[in-house]
């Protein structure tokens, strides 16, 4: 499932930041989250009962968040390159590999070198190319860095939410995000020119981006946490692999090497 949220998670990203290259970051998240909102509030009755609240914080958490993160993610990727962005917000993870080790996780040796390779393969995967074009790259590090520390925050708070109940964190995760976004459309009085022909588009990407965020839910309920946050942290190696073969990005060595390396560390993690 963790690596389920890391293939779905990456074409998300990718589509989300191409889209964003035509449409305001804001409109993107905003409409798709809307939709996936729709999907999910159809799913629901057929979904068991949760008992108690404790999803509740987490899921407003999770949603403001992720929300800004994924604004922040779209904006960094229209100003940038793949190879810029995708490296910098891999480090995301390390906000829910910390909390759960300070929390008493202790993996096994080969899981937490599986740790170890995989995010250093993701990593290294995903670039990084910081030189040249400097004014441009600098606002797309800055972005990335935002949407780092928002993705991190995220993770843990699906983890937490996810405790209690993995479908009412999403519902709730979702309706926080979606409200926000419709106050501010109704302050700015507009939708960011999203067009009806748009729809189709962020559907798909509201409901890729949902169907991510739940495999990790119900991934940190099966496992570690520690050891499902860098599993689903392996997105940018498909964001990367997108860019390659749709946008003809060129993959250097130290990319190659780094997908070899996350490959590697999957395997660790799962012999552990």
């Amino acid at each position: 499932m963790a690596l389920g949220s890391a293939l779905t998670w990456g074409a998300a990203d990718f589509a989300g930041g191409m889209l964003s290259r035509r449409l305001p970051s804001a409109a993107v998240v905003g409409v798709s989250q809307a939709c996936s909102l729709v999907l999910l509030l159809a799913v629901l009755p057929f979904v068991p009962a949760s008992a108690g609240w404790g999803w509740l914080g987490w899921s407003v958490l999770a949603g403001a968040a992720g929300s800004l993160a994924l604004v922040c993610f779209y904006r960094a990727l229209a100003f940038g390159t793949v190879g810029v962005v995708s490296p910098i917000s891999a480090l995301a993870v390390s906000i829910p590999v910390v909390a759960g080790l300070l929390a008493g996780e202790q993996p096994h040796t080969l899981q937490l070198a599986g740790i170890v390779v995989a995010f250093a393969g993701a990593v290294m995967a995903s670039g990084p190319e910081l030189r040249g074009e400097q004014p441009v790259k600098q606002q797309a590090v800055w972005f990335a860095l935002a949407a780092a520390v928002g993705f991190g925050v995220t993770m843990l708070a699906i983890a937490r939410g996810s405790a209690s109940s993995t479908m009412l964190t999403m519902v709730g995760m979702r309706s926080t995000s979606v409200i926000g976004f419709v106050v501010a459309a109704i302050v700015l009085r507009t939708v960011g020119g999203v067009a009806a022909s748009d729809l189709p588009k962020l559907v798909l990407l509201g409901l890729g981006d949902v169907s991510a965020n739940a495999l990790l839910g119900f991934a940190t309920t099966m496992d570690l946490l520690s050891v499902t946050a860098v599993l689903s942290a392996l997105y940018p190696v498909v964001t990367v692999g997108l860019a390659a073969v749709l946008l003809h990005e060129r993959l250097k060595p130290v990319q190659l090497a780094g997908v070899l390396l996350a490959f590697a560390g999957v395997a660790l993690i799962a012999a552990g």
